[in-house]
């Protein structure tokens, strides 16, 4: 595939940010401690967005694992093909998403 090195160049990218969202995650989800003096509401509150924290910290990770496994694929013949249908994943896509495998078709 050509163009890898503006797509090795947006993977470190999403890489970097996406390492600065998981440090941000992980400050959110800290435990709340009971001792803290916040009203019963605001408490409930917390941990609703402590979970909602939860999930999007999960997402990160995974996401995080994707881009250093598509890092690490870069330069496999196969790199930019979707895995499903075997064509070409335009690159477009691959710069908006770099850790995707399959095509728009296929990903529906």
């Amino acid at each position: 595939m050509e163009n890898k090195k503006e797509i090795k160049d947006r993977i470190d990218e999403e890489i970097i940010q996406t390492e600065e969202s998981i440090l941000k995650y992980q400050e959110l989800t800290q435990p709340i401690a009971p001792d803290c003096a916040i009203g019963r509401v605001s408490r409930m509150d917390a941990i609703n967005n402590k979970s909602v924290n939860q999930l999007a910290l999960r997402n990160a990770e995974i996401k995080l694992k994707n881009l250093k496994m598509a890092l690490s694929k870069i330069n496999d013949s196969d790199f930019g093909i979707c895995i499903r249908c075997n064509k070409p994943i335009p690159l477009g896509r691959i710069l908006l998403m770099p850790q995707v495998i399959t095509c728009v078709n296929c990903a529906r």
